[in-house]
């Protein structure tokens, strides 16, 4: 396993992703994908089968014992690990484990294991840089003997299985130089100046976006060029910003709405229609933030449409949100005419499969996402939509201690995900309404994170699954999560004056500005930065004084939210409630709702209009003027 992994968001893991966000690395070249794609566009398929049902192998779980079992039935193992979602895990069942050859020495030589990547974690989090399906070949012991990346054609398949059979030994060796991670939670000047060179080194002039075969939106890139254009009145990181925005609306589902996952050929028009929550999720919440920033109406259009697809499509009757949505309306085949067709003549064909379990994880980036969205335009619904989220998991996946498990009954876990997006879900939640018992839950979060995942290697970042339980190998830290971990416990630090949570922060900076993760990636490095900028500095501060009861501090209040920078502190400080969180500014009772803007150990005089918060909290935080 790699250590690596996205930001605030997820990665591509991704989601990660990811890929960068989730699952974006097919694992081929362009030109075998394309080859392989024409080869089953010939292929006649049944209307209405099933990838599954093809598969002439008999698969199992993943469960503790396997290696057990490996050892008396004197076999291999072979791990299947795919997405419900992924066109090209429907292509290897159809099209590879349906080849009689292949089926026979499975059965012979190997037990067979397939595992769906958003239900386990763990498995998803170690082998996310292989992509899915991602194919793991293990000896009776659990040793890797090999690994392969997106799909395998059956000859090639068959050729590896009788290999393996004849001579298991692994590929690669397995032991890894023990990394020595950084005395300081920061980033070297050098370091720092590397990757904010790459950062702008790999922007894509021509086509928006960084210079990926894949395009999509890296919401940590887009957020870091929007701080730097607000910070630093830099107008290229500007246009950077705005420019891929743009571009990604092209992935934007022109009928249901719903972001599709990214583009091929190193443009915004060659779509693969899978829609996953890490990708609904960030990009709703990046596109609120950005039309506070830009003014643009094209970009609320593009949040309020992914709203009307998660509540369309995603929204379970309960309230809570479920997973993904295929990207084939037949399983293996491409659905580039179906999402041309409008909605009357798609519910003709049928809706592509939406997987309807209901992750702890998943619903954390949604209701992040909703929580921006409404701060952004002060429409209740949004925030009903993502109060109620947060109360189903709360109902429903929580822990003792604070935190939370993914499903209604995980076979591992916890894991680190799951607790982390619903505390920065939480979090915003706070933001958005000033109600401190959402910021007493954020805090929980926190401290059954800390209790949890914390590494015990030099105290240096999170680990993603909590050792005690970890059914495959020690869990290592991932930047994915490691990024909006440091995110979240340095904002909950300023929310809550908690010394823990500064800790929390610095001990993932610490992971962050090793050597080894801060080189990871050549590009798309924006995450890693915007940790080291927030935790050297405080947050824009914005209090507004006033009873919650009033409608004028009411509309300070949500005035305040709309102060378009990602990186803030807003509080509403009712008299009647006692004092702040975080005491560390007094405030006067006043005789009419103020707002304050504090900054550089001073604060503001009152300010009475919401139209004129923005300019005092540029003045406090001493921001440069537009060139």
């Amino acid at each position: 396993m790699t250590p690596f992994g996205s930001g605030w968001g997820v990665s591509m893991k991704r989601i990660t992703a990811f890929s960068l966000l989730i699952g974006l690395s097919l694992g081929f070249s362009a030109a075998k994908a394309e080859e392989a794609k024409d080869g089953l566009e010939k292929r006649p398929l049944a209307a209405a089968a099933e990838a599954h049902e093809s598969s002439l192998v008999h698969w199992g779980p993943w469960t503790n014992d396997l290696f057990e079992r490996a050892q008396k039935e004197k076999k291999l193992v072979i791990l299947d690990l795919e997405a419900i979602w992924c066109h090209w895990c429907h292509v290897m069942d159809q099209k590879t484990y349906s080849n009689p050859e292949i089926a026979k020495i499975m059965q012979e030589h190997f037990i067979a294991v397939k595992v769906d990547q958003d239900s386990r974690p763990d498995l998803s989090n170690r082998y996310e840089d292989y992509g899915w399906p991602a194919t793991i070949f293990f000896d009776s012991k659990g040793q890797e003997l090999a690994k392969r990346s997106g799909f395998i054609e059956p000859e090639e398949m068959r050729t590896l299985l009788e290999s393996l059979v004849k001579n298991p030994v692994p590929e690669e060796a397995q032991k890894k130089s023990e990394i020595k991670y950084s005395s300081t939670a920061a980033l070297s000047k050098a370091v720092r100046s590397e990757l904010y060179n790459n950062h702008r080194k790999y922007y894509d002039k021509k086509a928006a976006g960084w210079q990926t075969v894949h395009k999509f939106l890296d919401a940590d890139s887009i957020e870091y060029a929007m701080t730097l254009a607000k910070e630093d009145a830099d107008s290229l990181e500007s246009s950077m910003a705005k420019n891929t925005l743009i571009a990604q609306i092209n992935l934007i589902d022109p009928v249901w709405g719903g972001v599709y996952q990214y583009s091929t050929g190193g443009d915004w028009k060659h779509q693969h229609f899978e829609k996953i929550m890490s990708v609904q999720g960030e990009n709703l919440r990046i596109y609120s933030l950005a039309y506070l920033f830009f003014k643009d109406a094209r970009f609320l259009t593009a949040a309020e449409n992914i709203e009307r697809y998660l509540r369309s499509f995603l929204l379970s009757p309960e309230g809570a949100f479920y997973t993904s949505q295929d990207a084939d309306v037949k399983q293996g085949q491409h659905s580039g005419d179906y999402f041309k067709l409008d909605d009357t003549e798609r519910r003709k064909q049928g809706i592509p499969r939406i997987d309807k379990h209901i992750y702890a994880r998943e619903n954390g980036w949604a209701i992040a996402g909703l929580a921006g969205l409404y701060m952004a335009t002060a429409n209740k619904r949004y925030l009903d939509e993502a109060e109620k989220a947060a109360n189903w998991i709360l109902s429903n996946r929580s822990l003792p201690g604070g935190g939370f498990k993914h499903d209604a009954n995980d076979s591992a876990g916890p894991y680190l995900g799951d607790t982390l997006f619903m505390g920065r879900a939480m979090l915003s939640l706070y933001q958005a309404t000033g109600n401190r018992e959402w910021l007493a839950k954020a805090q929980a979060a926190a401290d059954f994170i800390n209790a949890h995942f914390k590494n015990s290697q030099d105290k240096a970042g999170f680990l993603t699954s909590d050792p005690a339980s970890s059914s495959l190998q020690k869990p290592e830290p991932l930047l994915d999560e490691n990024v909006p971990l440091a995110r979240f416990s340095n904002l909950l630090y300023h929310y809550s004056g908690n010394e823990t949570y500064k800790q929390m922060a610095e001990n993932c900076m610490r992971y962050l500005a090793t050597d080894e993760i801060a080189h990871y990636r050549k590009m798309m490095v924006a995450g890693i930065l915007l940790c080291d900028r927030e935790i050297s500095k405080a947050p824009a501060h914005i209090t507004i004084v006033g009873a919650k009861s009033d409608p004028a501090a009411q509309a300070l209040f949500q005035a305040a939210n709309q102060y378009p920078v990602g990186y803030k502190r807003v509080e509403w400080y009712d008299p009647k409630e006692g004092k702040m969180p975080n005491a560390d500014t007094d405030y006067p009772e006043m005789p009419k709702a103020a707002a304050f803007a504090c900054a550089n150990q001073r604060c503001s005089l009152p300010v009475y209009n919401g139209s004129d918060i923005a300019a005092q909290v540029d003045r406090s935080m001493n921001l440069p003027k537009k060139k």
